[in-house]
């Protein structure tokens, strides 16, 4: 009997392109948009893993872009990825009703900060394990067992949602319900549901 859920957020709730970003960027950089994607990708993992703080990641990310502007208008441009999954919102609200829900994300402080404010379907989750506190990431155990203990959740009685197919197995070594989601086909994710004894 399912009791419990736990959501990623990237392409599961929000959609989001960091090619937007880079895009935007790309005139205060003077960077191509592929080449300011490698460079910016080892620095995302240092944040994102907890590696580097807040203020490092800013002072490294804009230094290697050589980004001509201001720290605030550097986050303005680096938060404005998302774009809201509608009819996920739609079913967190219905589940929100009925089961307690938690979130599992691979983060940083900077988006977590925006996505939070701006988005109110976040009110609807009683609690979250981001990669950048937890200093770890999916799809590597550690943030699974740290979220199941913060959660106080039997794997086998909570479904986990996912997009990417490395961070659902090890759920599913685990022994969560674990369940692919793709936002190009909302539908699949809904029949996946009823499978599970979810209506």
């Amino acid at each position: 009997m399912i009791k419990s859920f736990i959501f990623d957020i990237g392409n599961v709730l929000l959609p989001f392109d960091f090619k937007v970003a880079m895009r935007r960027l790309e005139p205060r950089c003077g960077l191509p948009v592929a080449e300011a994607m490698q460079v910016c990708k080892p620095v995302i993992h240092a944040c994102e893993s907890g590696e580097i703080n807040r203020a490092d990641f800013l002072r490294r990310i804009t230094g290697l872009l050589k980004f001509a502007g201001t720290e605030e208008e550097f986050i303005g441009i680096w938060q404005d990825i998302f774009t809201e999954n509608v009819a996920m919102t739609e079913l967190v609200r219905s589940l929100h009703r009925r089961y307690p829900l938690q979130l599992l994300s691979n983060t940083n402080e900077i988006h977590v900060d925006y996505f939070v404010h701006t988005y109110p379907v976040f009110r609807c989750f009683s609690g979250a394990v981001y990669s950048h506190e937890a200093k770890c990431m999916k799809p590597g155990r550690a943030i699974y067992e740290t979220a199941m203990q913060k959660f106080g959740v039997n794997p086998a009685e909570t479904v986990f949602i996912d997009d990417l197919p490395a961070n659902v197995q090890t759920a599913r070594e685990l022994g969560f319900v674990a369940i692919q989601y793709d936002f190009t086909r909302h539908g699949d994710f809904l029949d996946a549901l009823k499978a599970a004894g979810i209506d």
